[in-house]
């Protein structure tokens, strides 16, 4: 059979007209997906306390509240508890844009802050938020076995202590080794600067105590991910601080801890492209 010159535009339209049906109907379930991913998450819960008790002062009542963002359609998902960062003395809960619509829950949390109070009672107050999380995330729908802790700055530092120092979680019968995962950013690991202060230490004068990060070194601990920003444009030593800490869980053993060093971003910068490592890891600590 051969080709007319007539029948030749023909098939060219039929050919044309056929690809532009295909095209349209992915590109509309594309569309679809694509507007369904944006539905994965909302906020389901706002300014929860998370703290009891007849102890309740009413600075405890305003500052010890935190929101849950949740899937709606997803069941046992894991969960970022998130802090704040602001120096310990500033802040206030958020989830990162970058966290939503991701599949997991974010708990966003707000703690007491200085000069109003002073150093145990921040990570004290991080310490009640995770545990409940651990006693309260499954009514949402998520799992208790793949809660992770992050947070930026400050954040990061209430991060790192309560994953390495158990007795701030034992106070609420809770194993700081059942966490899945910790993920500072740009967290302290020796003493912060704003206890240092409370006791007259001056800023640059680096301290490793029990309020240190460093101190709890342990092979044990939770999956640990430290990330900071450029070292040559970050807070003072802050990259170095956590590439000790690094090492120093290296040398005791402890099978899975990664550091990351954002080139070209400052330590108000590194935030947005660590979140991408956050989510990775999420993933891969939550199979």
């Amino acid at each position: 059979m051969t080709n007319s010159p007539s029948a030749c535009p023909l098939r060219a339209a039929i050919c044309f007209l056929s690809l532009w049906l295909l095209t349209f109907c992915f590109g509309t379930t594309a569309v679809s997906q694509d507007q369904l991913a944006r539905q994965t998450i909302d906020k389901t819960d706002a300014d929860i306390l998370y703290r009891s008790g007849e102890n309740l002062t009413d600075y405890m009542r305003e500052r010890c509240r935190l929101d849950v963002y949740a899937p709606e359609s997803k069941k046992a998902f894991s969960t970022v508890v998130w802090f704040h960062g602001g120096g310990l003395k500033g802040g206030n809960k958020s989830v990162p844009e970058e966290l939503k619509d991701q599949g997991i829950a974010v708990v966003a949390v707000n703690y007491r802050l200085h000069p109003k109070v002073t150093s145990p009672a921040y990570i004290e107050d991080a310490a009640a938020a995770v545990a409940w999380t651990f006693k309260n995330i499954e009514k949402y729908g998520g799992s208790n076995q793949k809660i992770f802790i992050s947070g930026h700055s400050a954040g990061g530092y209430l991060t790192s202590m309560l994953g390495l120092d158990k007795r701030w979680l034992a106070a609420h019968d809770i194993d700081a080794d059942d966490i899945a995962g910790l993920i500072p950013f740009s967290g302290h690991t020796i003493t912060h600067f704003t206890v240092r202060a409370e006791r007259g230490i001056d800023g640059k004068q680096p301290v490793v105590d029990d309020m240190a990060p460093l101190y709890h070194v342990r092979d044990d601990c939770p999956p640990l991910l430290l990330i900071t920003g450029d070292r040559e444009l970050e807070m003072l030593g802050r990259y170095e601080e956590n590439a000790y800490l690094w090492r120093m869980m290296q040398v005791v053993g402890h099978p899975d801890t990664e550091l990351y060093e954002l080139d070209g971003y400052d330590h108000g910068q590194m935030a947005t492209p660590a979140h991408p490592l956050l989510l990775r890891f999420v993933k891969k600590h939550s199979r």
